[in-house]
């Protein structure tokens, strides 16, 4: 197997810095297209063999050194109790979200059974994959599903989110307990599935100050991770708009940080210290720039990261849907020449 992703997870040395990207399987692919054109994504996510397709996708194109299981943040929100779509144009909706107390108390603690296709999609990629490179799992973390559940769908102001977060703060902390306890069996279960890593996306959670981080969210992220720590697998810990909450996110648990580009990753480095890895942190709009440029770029990133272990190549959020495939090609291919040792 291409180990130098666990590798650099373990912050052990690697013949050249590992690469993968968040939303490696996505709409700037053909391929990818070609199965959306016949299927919702609700669709690909449930069927196990096209969810293993997909990951694979972007595995057979690029020499990538991990995969990442095709799967969707909010699907734990549906075995909870919350009816979800995804509208053309909007996004995913839930309708019936979660305003009251009432509300948070009829949410059910699934045991991830329900999300079994999740797993039954692991276990065939992983077969497919047959040891060319180690699979991810993951799962949206607390914060950001809770502000799905209570916004109804894609936020601006937080408004919802916030207002219950101060007005009802035990009523938060109940919703925030349940999500986590959920999230800790769901990213479980992928694990006994196969994941050999797993990611806690916090996708929102820039939105927060660092009080509010410590207060409202941080406890329930370490629940989450304090659950997985005997799973002996890496444990990747990943927000966006998060430059001012390493430290505490750092405290909350991972042995990998994710880091989005809003921060200098030299500095990201330091201030996360030496004993975890750090992921990250190409803005995604970079690879819609000529090659030359995403070569300074990337350049620039591994220099920052310096030669110390401990380092994986990523973008600082997904790649974005009209990315062209050839960048995309040339990123993946750039970091390993540069980097080679």
């Amino acid at each position: 197997m291409n180990e130098r992703f666990l590798k650099a997870c373990r912050r052990e040395p690697t013949d050249c810095v590992p690469v993968w990207f968040m939303r490696q399987a996505g709409r700037y692919m053909a391929e990818y297209r070609a199965v959306r054109a016949k299927h919702s994504i609700l669709e690909v996510c449930k069927t196990p063999e096209l969810a293993a397709q997909v990951t694979l996708q972007p595995i057979d194109r690029f020499a990538l050194d991990a995969a990442i299981i095709f799967a969707d943040i909010l699907l734990p929100l549906e075995p909870m109790g919350l009816r979800l779509t995804f509208e053309e144009g909007e996004g995913p909706v839930i309708h019936n979200p979660v305003r009251t107390k009432a509300d948070v108390e009829a949410l059910k603690v699934s045991d991830g059974s329900e999300l079994s296709y999740v797993g039954d999609a692991i276990a065939l990629a992983r077969r497919a994959l047959n040891g060319r490179v180690p699979l991810i799992g993951f799962a949206g973390a607390p914060f950001t599903l809770a502000s799905y559940a209570i916004e109804g769908g894609a936020s601006r102001n937080y408004i919802e989110t916030k207002g219950l977060m101060y007005g009802e703060p035990a009523v938060w902390h109940r919703l925030m307990d349940k999500l986590a306890r959920v999230v800790t069996a769901y990213l479980k279960s992928q694990i006994k599935a196969g994941a050999q890593a797993v990611q806690l996306f916090d996708s929102w959670v820039g939105c927060l100050s660092p009080d509010d981080y410590r207060e409202y969210v941080q406890p329930h992220v370490r629940l989450i991770f304090e659950g997985l720590k005997n799973e002996n697998v890496p444990l990747i810990h990943f927000g966006t708009g998060t430059a001012t909450l390493l430290e505490s996110m750092r405290e909350a648990g991972g042995t990998v940080i994710g880091v989005d580009w809003r921060v200098p990753l030299d500095e990201a480095r330091r201030r996360l210290g030496s004993d975890v890895a750090v992921q990250g942190n190409l803005d995604p709009v970079v690879l819609f720039a000529p090659v030359h440029e995403i070569e300074r770029r990337v350049e620039t990133i591994l220099k920052q990261a310096g030669g110390a272990p401990g380092f994986i190549f990523n973008l600082g959020h997904g790649i974005l849907p009209n990315t062209p495939v050839e960048h995309v090609q040339a990123a993946v291919d750039l970091v390993h020449k540069l980097s080679a040792r």
